[in-house]
């Protein structure tokens, strides 16, 4: 996707490797790389389909996948009723996501099942460390004026080094989508480095909400540009805007991972976001995951599902297999 028409064939596995921190160091502003940029959008949405459609897994298949993208989900939490009480009741989930005679009968009883993440906004960063403490889940805030990312530069800053030294080990920020949509990369880069910086030893999570991009092409050089600024992960959306994570969208993303790993040496994750409740989509991401990256996309290092209300629909797929129904969702209250 890097030249002219991106290749639609099935990937060979690229295994690139971070720096010694697990993180991706970055690059210098490449602007003739993004001249470069092209999207054959109609070539996009034939393979996106067809990953889905031509790829299923049934019976104890079909658990073990399931049991992978949990352990790959950002539990999250982002409303503006939140209370510690919520999301400390979403952390004992995130430490539990299936009860244990569920997982004992699918023999997965002693795998120390988790979910990769719990994301929830700065002030409730305080009770999700407490109810964290000793599992070793990472806290994700959200920051830089989320979902808008339109509030004052300094302030964007200040966000994320407060919630960083309030806990949080990831930082999902949101872009300035008016950079993208002007054509003004250099400015983009320069934002994301800054937040990078910001950041210090906590992971960098860029959020480029392709729904406001307007573009596939948009979302090629946005996601290029924030990794060429250090970007540990490229993120498809906030969940707040009108079109969230779409297969198109992230096959995009995912193909110029790819071709940042070929050029650079460097591993960069990928988290789709926003409308991911049910097992069915979930898979389909996973499975579009290994076809495009590899194996290692398929672990929460490199790869996330952004989500509060997948793993409830995962629960109940999971039971089903077990004992032949379908329990209602209240038997699997998140919080």
């Amino acid at each position: 996707m890097s030249h002219t028409e991106p290749d639609m064939s099935d990937n060979v596995s690229i295994l690139p490797t971070r720096d010694a921190a697990g993180r991706n160091p970055g690059m210098a502003f490449e602007p003739e790389w993004l001249e470069e940029v092209r999207v054959n959008t109609s070539a996009v949405e034939r393979r996106a389909a067809n990953i889905p459609a031509r790829r299923t897994v049934k019976k104890e298949w079909q658990a073990a996948w399931l049991l992978k993208a949990i352990s790959c989900i950002d539990l999250t939490t982002l409303s503006g009723d939140d209370t510690p009480g919520r999301v400390k009741r979403l952390c004992a989930k995130a430490r539990q996501p299936v009860r244990q005679e569920i997982l004992d009968a699918l023999g997965a009883g002693d795998l120390g099942l988790r979910v990769g993440a719990v994301c929830v906004y700065h002030a409730m960063i305080a009770p999700a460390l407490e109810a964290l403490a000793g599992s070793g889940i990472p806290i994700a805030a959200v920051s830089t004026g989320f979902p808008a990312g339109l509030s004052a530069p300094n302030a964007r800053l200040l966000e994320v080094e407060e919630s960083v030294a309030a806990g949080a080990s990831e930082i999902d920020i949101v872009i300035d989508r008016s950079h993208a949509l002007t054509g003004d990369w250099r400015a983009l880069y320069d934002e994301v480095r800054a937040y990078r910086e910001a950041c210090g030893a906590a992971h960098l999570k860029t959020i480029i909400a392709t729904g406001d991009l307007a573009t596939l092409r948009n979302t090629a050089k946005a996601s290029l540009v924030c990794m060429m600024a250090g970007a540990d992960f490229i993120k498809t959306s906030t969940g707040k805007e009108s079109t969230n994570a779409t297969p198109a969208v992230s096959l995009v993303m995912a193909r110029m991972i790819r071709a940042y790993g070929e050029r650079t040496g460097a591993r960069v994750g990928f988290k789709p976001a926003g409308g991911i409740g049910t097992s069915k989509v979930a898979l389909s991401y996973l499975f579009l995951m290994k076809e495009e990256l590899g194996r290692a996309w398929l672990e929460p290092e490199l790869f996330r599902l952004g989500a509060s209300s997948l793993l409830t629909d995962i629960e109940r797929q999971l039971e089903h297999r077990v004992g032949g129904r379908y329990a209602a969702r209240h038997h699997q209250p998140m919080a």
